[in-house]
């Protein structure tokens, strides 16, 4: 079995909107519905769970009725944090999938995710046990010496930027985030679901990314994405 969770727990303030930033309406269809078509829509995808920001359950409920989101079957509290969030999905799954099943990770403000990007996520998860969306940083990377100068790069060929979508055995995550929490590895600041698990000691295998996999942040991000959106209307 493939779960898809999907992270919607985020009041999105950076966005300077009124409404969380996964319910924004894009061209008449709130982001998050955009994010769940593309799971919807592969075969492989069995199941999605959605963690929800309080309040907001029905109406996403409601929305996945009126675009036909037939594979959403839960839809779970977020926590505090982002790692909270993604916490409260794996223990919900807890007495619903086997230890070979698999659960991708992806952020619900990511509704550009291809379909080739998720299928090779699932197939190096399926040979490795878990795989992470990849792509080659073509930036410098300087490292800080006194806050105005430096004497020291990273080589970029050295380095890979990962985002969502993730996908682990379930067995594995579901140890790794009773771990974490009970050892306080990995949860803080900006760590997600990748960083703690290099934390606790385990190996990432990359899988294929793609540059249209934008996260929607900033407004800047949705300019993006609405163009994307009307590129794709006028082929």
């Amino acid at each position: 079995m493939i779960t898809a969770l999907l992270i919607a727990g985020g009041s999105g303030h950076r966005m300077g909107q009124s409404i969380p930033k996964q319910f924004i309406n894009v061209y008449d269809k709130p982001i998050i519905i955009y994010t769940l078509e593309g799971f919807q829509r592969h075969p492989q995808i069995d199941a999605i769970e959605v963690v929800c920001l309080d309040g907001w359950h029905d109406v996403l409920r409601a929305y996945a009725k009126q675009f036909g989101i037939t594979k959403l079957k839960w839809v779970v509290a977020g926590g505090e944090t982002g790692q909270e969030s993604i916490r409260n999905g794996v223990f919900f799954l807890e007495d619903k999938l086997s230890p070979d099943d698999v659960v991708i990770i992806h952020d619900g403000i990511r509704p550009l995710v291809e379909e080739s990007v998720l299928s090779d996520v699932i197939m190096k998860c399926r040979r490795y046990g878990n795989a992470v969306t990849s792509m080659p940083y073509n930036e410098q990377i300087f490292v800080i010496d006194d806050d105005i100068s430096t004497t020291e790069y990273i080589p970029r060929e050295t380095l890979r930027r990962v985002s969502t979508p993730q996908a682990y055995k379930f067995g594995k995550l579901d140890w790794a985030y009773h771990e974490a929490f009970e050892k306080k590895i990995g949860i803080y600041g900006s760590h997600y679901t990748n960083t703690m698990m290099v934390a606790l000691g385990e190996r990432l295998y990359f899988a294929a990314g793609s540059d249209k996999n934008i996260k929607l942040t900033t407004q800047d991000d949705l300019e993006l994405f609405k163009g994307y959106l009307r590129a794709k209307l006028n082929k």
